[in-house]
């Protein structure tokens, strides 16, 4: 693909994924397309082996953003990020098409690998606000994972992550549009395990009752004879 080509891509991305852009030409301004400019350029230098000039490309980028794309990682097309302010991206990182990111994420190693160190991020999939992918493991497509998450293992498909430690709380949903990958409707495993200990302190109060009305029967009928 063409360097026109992909500049219309971007644009085209931007505008979809965010209603706050009305023009092209606000496209240009935004952080997400500036940065994956220098991305392109810094990582075809990195594949031809100049890494000073890729980094030193790429940390231009970083001081123009605030992004931070090793030029080593692979990206695919539809790529976005959200504002993107603080978000950090891996050398080793390979990350599949119709991928958003939210400002904040961070998609690392845990400083003790070595070779392949950091994520694999599949197709379609949004990793929200503030979250930590940290380790060489892959995020299953269609996968979501929540804002202040910190995930440090495997990711099946079209499975949802909230927590830290990051857990699966939902598994088996269909592959979404991007207009429906959004921050809010992700399940709350508190609220969750807090509604079933409900539902069981409720249980357990009901078969108590039972008893205590057992109880008195057993004496009423003790007591007439």
């Amino acid at each position: 693909m063409g360097l026109i080509s992909r500049i219309r891509e971007e644009i085209k991305v931007i505008k979809e994924r965010d209603p706050a852009i009305h023009s092209d030409m606000e496209a240009f301004l935004y952080p997400s397309f500036k940065i994956m400019i220098y991305y392109r350029i810094a990582h075809r230098l990195y594949e031809k082996k100049h890494y000073f000039l890729a980094r030193w490309i790429s940390q231009k980028g970083v001081r123009k953003t605030g992004i931070e794309i090793h030029p080593g990682a692979k990206i695919g097309r539809g790529f976005f990020i959200d504002h993107g302010n603080g978000v950090i991206i891996g050398e080793t990182t390979i990350i599949g098409d119709n991928v958003t990111l939210y400002q904040g994420v961070t998609l690392g190693g845990t400083g003790k690998e070595q070779g392949k160190r950091h994520p694999t991020v599949g197709n379609n999939v949004m990793i929200s606000t503030g979250a930590k992918v940290l380790g060489s493991f892959t995020i299953g497509d269609n996968s979501k994972i929540g804002a202040g998450s910190v995930v440090l293992k495997e990711v099946p498909p079209n499975s949802t992550v909230v927590g830290v430690p990051g857990r699966v709380v939902k598994r088996g949903n269909i592959s979404l549009p991007q207009e429906e990958m959004d921050q809010i409707d992700l399940p709350d495993p508190v609220m969750e395990d807090l509604a079933v200990l409900q539902h069981e302190n409720e249980e357990l109060t009901n078969r108590l009752l039972d008893l205590e009305r057992q109880v008195r029967e057993l004496k009423r009928i003790n007591d007439a004879e």
